[in-house]
């Protein structure tokens, strides 16, 4: 008896192993962030870096009191789809375009910003175009984003909004870490 009472803890302690393992991360274990965490944030200084570097090749191209429309950045693959990142990567670009100096106009656009033409060419749409001649704008900032197995890429271009030509555009990469994913499954 006492060898199966021994064998029988053994194999309470070996279940109790290997479950401990496939325990989930519950809210109340979850270490909550800091204000100074929330800060360090890397995501931020990331799209303000793309702005700024949009800001410098255009180089004088923009005219100062003329506004700019910034449109949310869409998925590639998808053009008339977005997610969280997208939105917040447009809402920082213009942010920073404001902080430069620059007038900006907030508009959240119902429909499609692209349209594809032949071969996978991007341009954008009639809506896109008269909504910027209403408003005078000088420039429309665009972008796609493309997920990897561990990075999100991105694409920034300043268009101007009657010849479709590309003013300035800038490549940038985010990784595909937690944050990055749970903004990215809500793709609407």
């Amino acid at each position: 008896m006492a060898i199966t009472k021994k064998r029988l803890a053994v194999l309470a302690s070996a279940l109790a192993l290997m479950t401990a393992g496939c325990a989930t991360d519950t809210p109340a274990s979850r270490k909550d962030l800091s204000y100074e965490d929330a800060a360090a944030n890397p995501l931020i200084p990331a799209n303000y870096a793309a702005a700024t570097s949009l800001l410098t090749r255009l180089n004088g191209q923009l005219a100062p009191g003329q506004p700019l429309i910034a449109a949310t950045v869409v998925n590639i693959d998808a053009l008339d789809r977005s997610s969280t990142l997208g939105r917040l990567i447009s809402e920082q670009v213009s942010a920073r375009f404001t902080l430069a100096g620059h007038r900006m106009i907030e508009m959240k656009f119902r429909n499609n910003v692209y349209m594809a033409r032949d071969q996978g060419e991007l341009m954008l749409t009639r809506e896109i175009r008269d909504i910027a001649s209403s408003h005078n704008a000088q420039a429309v900032i665009v972008g796609t984003y493309a997920q990897s197995s561990d990075m999100v890429f991105v694409n920034l271009k300043v268009i101007q909004p009657e010849t479709n030509v590309a003013l300035a555009v800038h490549d940038y990469a985010l990784p595909l870490d937690a944050m990055t994913r749970s903004m990215l499954r809500a793709n609407r």
